[in-house]
């Protein structure tokens, strides 16, 4: 039987109030039932049914019975108000990043039916699995949930425009003086496109120089307005020579490490670029957003900043795809027009393999069909930085933030106390906390109590899963009560436990004194275990020199 079945009939499709007119026909104008039915296009046999129930239903004097007509609908295993319930599960599981596999919603059907003892065709619980019928039936009774492939936190977001709104109200920036900086890679094997060939064929080739590329890192600044600035290319290479860029876009420079990727010595070049077609100065700021990564805030850069009048502030860790305009409405053009650059530039040289040095051609010819004026302000504009609204994100766009929402550590140790306060050393015990929580923003290296400190936070771990078993065992007794998250609850991550090797960073302005001054105490604290690390490693090295002095 095909799962969606072809009506053969129009029989038990008519509706209600023509039955009721025509049933007026036989009653008040005495017509018999075959005539009235034939006026109302209705089955005689279905109109006199319709009659005898009506007719039942007055002599027990029951007049709020409702009389039904036409074929009975399938027995379905949940009710409407019970599958609302399923969908408004599966669509906030969907937000936070953990939704559910149909076959995953099949096994929970079942188990929402063995628990809530509804009754279910045999079948189910052979397989321990809802069945592919009950499935597809469900989809289309609920036309708002499809079958999709599975994608930033507002209190990091908050404090970025936060940030944003201070320089912008301080240093009363246009939007020709706020600039996005931000790199992307291109390789020199291209991603190629779709072609047209013959209907059937299984496969389709398409010409590339290696099957693995050479990545070369290109370096892009756009403002508000719509302007760019010359890239910069960083190839990986020991020794950089001016024909790397012969071909490239005019006004380019390029850079040279072994890795090819941003560090803080080619960001220093690019930052003295920048400069130069920006013409900033501590009497013409700019305003400089870029994401935290360490090449962009070494103390080298902050201090070249700090004298040519460049603010520099960066986005919040892992939001870039949401709050910089280059990967929302200028990357991703740009990659699409530097694959079919390389491909035709594999078809005008045959036989030829493409190098790193052939790259900065190719993105002479893509980068201008990417940095029109249109995608620059739509990425400004959708991302909130210009026009300024910080309203431009909705809670939707914050939903998978919901996994990660974690207590600070303060608030686990607050609540540890509230926990423990029927015990009869909630004394002690409570000055030890308090005193662990005024040491919480000290750089203290006592050890022993640190770990008393984590062990607390284990403690409370363990009193949160006690909790949470003895709600599911409280709602296991209460049947009544239909709800999928007493069989499979929304994933939620655990309080941290140990404290991080590398510091968090977040959205801050560098370039301000206390921003800066901590940059500089990072970078001091860095080049003393450095120096430590080679003595330590090398010390006869260190002693010849101490020697020769």
């Amino acid at each position: 039987m095909p799962r969606t079945r072809k009506r053969k009939t129009e029989r038990g499709t008519k509706e209600m109030s023509l039955y009721e007119q025509a049933l007026e026909e036989v009653t008040k104008n005495n017509l018999s039932v075959r005539v009235a039915a034939k006026m109302y296009n209705l089955c005689h046999v279905s109109l006199m049914r319709y009659k005898k129930k009506k007719d039942s239903a007055n002599e027990k004097g029951d007049t709020e019975f409702s009389v039904t007509m036409g074929y009975k609908s399938c027995n379905k295993i949940f009710t409407i108000e019970q599958e609302k319930v399923m969908v408004n599960y599966i669509i906030k599981a969907a937000e936070i990043c953990y939704g559910f596999s149909p076959k995953e919603i099949r096994r929970l059907a079942y188990e929402l039916a063995k628990k809530y003892d509804l009754k279910r065709p045999p079948q189910w619980d052979e397989n321990c699995l809802a069945g592919g019928d009950w499935f597809s039936s469900f989809m289309k009774r609920n036309s708002e949930l499809s079958i999709r492939c599975p994608s930033f936190n507002p209190t990091n977001v908050n404090l970025f425009f936060d940030n944003l709104a201070k320089v912008l109200d301080r240093d009363h920036f246009k939007a020709k003086d706020i600039y996005n900086v931000d790199e992307t890679g291109v390789t020199s094997v291209q991603r190629p496109d779709r072609v047209v060939a013959k209907k059937g064929s299984r496969q389709v080739g398409a010409l590339t120089s290696a099957e693995r590329g050479t990545l070369v890192t290109v370096t892009v600044a756009i403002n508000a307005v719509g302007n760019s600035i010359p890239p910069m290319f960083i190839f990986p290479r020991i020794r950089y020579r001016e024909h790397f860029v012969t071909n490239g876009p005019v006004g380019c420079i390029g850079a040279c490490n072994t890795s090819g990727w941003m560090q803080e010595e080619e960001f220093l070049i690019f930052l003295k670029h920048f400069q130069r077609y920006t013409n900033s100065s501590v009497n013409c700021k700019v305003l400089l957003l870029l994401d935290n990564h360490s090449s962009h805030i070494s103390i080298q850069s902050l201090d070249f900043c700090k004298e040519n009048g460049i603010v520099v502030l960066s986005f919040p860790p892992h939001c870039s795809h949401k709050l910089q305009p280059l990967d929302r409405s200028v990357y991703g053009p740009f990659k699409k027009a530097v694959n079919s650059a390389c491909d035709n530039w594999m078809r005008n040289n045959s036989g030829k393999t493409m190098t790193i040095y052939n790259i900065p051609e190719i993105v002479k010819i893509a980068l201008p069909l990417a940095l029109t004026q249109n995608n620059i302000q739509a990425g400004f504009n959708c991302t909130g930085i210009f026009p300024f609204n910080r309203n431009i994100f909705s809670e939707l766009d914050f939903a998978p933030s919901y996994v990660t929402d974690r207590p600070f550590e303060s608030n686990i140790l607050h609540s540890y106390v509230s926990s423990q306060s029927t015990n009869n050393d909630i004394e002690s015990q409570t000055s030890f906390i308090e005193n662990e929580a005024s040491l919480e923003h000290q750089t203290s290296t006592d050890t022993d109590n640190e770990s008393q400190r984590l062990s607390i936070i284990s403690n409370f771990d363990v009193l949160i899963l006690e909790t949470s078993n003895t709600e599911f065992q409280q709602g296991s007794d209460n049947v009544t009560v239909f709800s999928l998250e007493n069989i499979k609850p929304f994933p939620k991550a655990p309080p941290r436990k140990t404290t991080r090797q590398r510091k968090k960073r977040k959205s801050a302005i560098y370039t301000d004194m206390p921003e800066k001054e901590n940059i500089q105490i990072e970078y001091e604290e860095k080049q003393k275990k450095r120096v430590k690390k080679n003595l330590q490693s090398n010390p006869k090295k260190y002693n010849v020199r101490k020697q020769k002095k």
